[in-house]
């Protein structure tokens, strides 16, 4: 039996509005360079990974395939498609856009777009974590007390060692995320991420700690962040 491969499922079909840019986030600059461009190098880069899947908005795929897959001559993705109306509907498009490519053994990392900081390792431990059947999440914890609110007043305090932020990418089995996304529709249920769709199917997910640089870069102060750390990685190139 030949050993499982793994794929990355990369979407960046949001509008962006909190970055209050002119274009959405995906392409606007980081170290010269677009940012789901030096998301995807990661991907491009790294020896684990046999193939890419990007989802988009269906019109920018023209754009993206020009300034962005063939001007950073990334060759490993396989696909460029559209994204749906939530980010759910995304990621099943691009699980479909699989099923001739990836057998159910296969490991699938989703991964955010506008979340460039992903290392080697992490990549590692997701990969061998969703090989033995569970769900793997990257996740750290929080550092703040959170509240919980209704109606503007505070109704409880969970412990926070308990609390975790879930990050990406969240990987599994590509037969058992295919699985659970198809049950999600027939359900008409919309999750806040790929793991709530795992845990409905009464499947176990399990922690990786990540790490705090591994940022999703949603608004103008994101984007400071984000050139500070490329800063002292020496990422810079255009």
């Amino acid at each position: 039996m030949s050993k499982p491969r793994a794929f990355a499922l990369i979407p960046a079909a949001g509008m962006g509005k909190r970055m209050g840019a002119s274009m959405n986030k995906q392409y606007l600059q980081l170290g010269g360079k677009p940012i789901v461009a030096r998301t995807l190098q990661v991907f491009q880069d790294s020896p684990l990974i046999s193939g890419i899947i990007l989802v988009i908005p269906e019109d920018e795929i023209p754009y993206c395939r020009r300034e962005v897959v063939e001007k950073y001559q990334l060759t490993k993705v396989l696909d460029v498609v559209p994204g749906g109306s939530e980010r759910q509907h995304s990621v099943m498009n691009g699980l479909r856009a699989l099923q001739n490519l990836a057998a159910a053994e296969d490991i699938i990392l989703i991964h955010d777009g506008v979340r460039p900081f992903i290392d080697e390792g992490i990549l590692q431990q997701s990969i061998d974590l969703a090989g033995s059947g569970v769900g793997a999440l990257v996740a750290v914890q929080s550092k703040d007390t959170i509240k919980v609110v209704r109606d503007g007043v505070v109704i409880s305090t969970p412990e926070r060692s308990t609390l975790w932020q879930a990050q990406t990418p969240q990987s599994f089995r590509y037969g058992q995320i295919l699985q659970a996304h198809q049950q999600a529709v027939q359900d008409n249920f919309v999750g806040t991420d790929d793991c709530s769709l795992f845990e409905r199917s009464n499947e176990p997910v399990k922690i990786i700690t990540g790490s705090y640089r591994n940022i999703k870069i949603t608004t103008p102060e994101d984007l400071v962040l984000a050139e500070a750390f490329l800063s002292q990685q020496g990422g810079g190139q255009p």
